[in-house]
């Protein structure tokens, strides 16, 4: 990312693009709290690194998909 050099409308492209990754991680982490019921907070969830996240959301995507098969209720 280079900032000096930069016009206005790439610049204020850049911080769009940043605001659109910062409310799709909060999106992400407040989704890992709901599914994990109280099981991680926001604030632990913060604390995870990337590839934790990945792991926690396949294994997410794989119980719901687990479910719609068996039919099991999931609420």
């Amino acid at each position: 990312m280079r900032l000096l050099g930069m016009d206005l409308e790439e610049i204020l492209k850049e911080v769009d693009d940043l605001e659109k990754e910062s409310k799709a991680l909060k999106l992400d982490l407040t989704k890992i709290c709901w599914y994990m019921r109280g099981g991680v907070s926001l604030d632990e969830a913060y604390s995870l690194c990337y590839e934790d996240r990945m792991i926690i959301s396949d294994v997410i995507k794989e119980n719901l998909e687990t479910v719609k098969k068996t039919g099991l209720p999931f609420f």
